[in-house]
């Protein structure tokens, strides 16, 4: 076994290219991952985790910004839910978060990866672990806040209440979209998508006084036609997360943070206390 001390020439060359690693966590999890890149040939001195909650329904490859944290010295993931793409299981049969927080747990214990030199083992203990949660990752990202091993998250057009869809994406269309336009890339069968509706499954607005609004930096505009941001902003004061509200800008991507304005508030951020 590797340690994450040791690094392997051909994953730099695979860093370049940017062509991502893929593991599979607890036998179900397939994630697409990079190592941190070195800085002036010196190793990161700690293992920093930022671990991507993305959005859905969508592409699952997350290549460019798993490129950009890794070149800021971060092990970057991007998981798919069980259930999506390649990943085993059925979507929605477990509240997302625990998916996140599987990957967390099994980041000490080692993981495999395929390589053109064949198989390597990896293992990462992480000094810090951060999110990243888009959309519909959003809850993902907030509820796993909860767990101690989670220091910070940043959330960009999260989803807090599934009670309040937006008039232009009604719970009913999203299930049939996601149904017919994705096909096998989201594998659940109607009962696993109408525990959304009950606002008791994966939705924050429910447990937001278990939750510490100082581990939380929300994005979100007001001109949003996916997410409502009035249950966003509502959620944010009551439990005191910071939040970044603009008049525009529609659905934000998760790439809004690679800008560097956005970046510098971002670092910021994940490094206070």
């Amino acid at each position: 076994m590797t340690g994450s001390r040791f690094f392997f020439k051909d994953i730099w060359v695979r860093l370049i290219n940017v062509h991502t690693y893929r593991t599979r966590f607890k036998k179900e999890i397939v994630a697409e991952f990079l190592p941190p890149r070195r800085a002036r040939g010196k190793l990161p001195k700690k293992d920093k985790v930022i671990i991507l909650c993305g959005g859905m329904p969508g592409s699952p490859s997350k290549g460019t910004i798993l490129e950009f944290f890794a070149k800021k010295g971060f092990w970057a993931f991007a998981p798919r839910y069980r259930g999506s793409w390649e990943s085993g299981g059925t979507f929605l049969k477990y509240s997302p978060e625990k998916d996140i927080l599987d990957v967390i747990g099994e980041l000490p214990k080692g993981f495999r990866v395929m390589s053109v030199k064949g198989n390597k083992t990896f293992q990462v203990k992480p000094a810090a672990v951060y999110l990243i949660a888009g959309s519909f990752g959003g809850p993902a990202g907030i509820l796993a806040s909860r767990n101690p091993r989670v220091k910070k998250v940043v959330a960009i057009s999260p989803v807090v209440e599934w009670r309040a869809p937006s008039k232009a994406e009604p719970l009913g269309w999203l299930e049939k979209y996601v149904r017919y336009g994705f096909g096998n890339g989201y594998r659940f069968g109607h009962k696993e998508w109408a525990k959304l509706k009950t606002g008791k499954f994966y939705n924050p607005m429910t447990h937001w006084r278990g939750i510490d609004g100082r581990k939380l930096l929300i994005y979100h505009a007001k001109d949003d036609g996916s997410v409502r941001w009035r249950e966003v902003a509502k959620f944010a004061r009551l439990t005191g997360a910071k939040l970044v509200l603009r008049k525009t800008g529609g659905h934000l991507s998760s790439t809004i943070i690679t800008k560097p304005a956005e970046w510098r508030r971002v670092s910021k951020f994940l490094k206070s206390k």
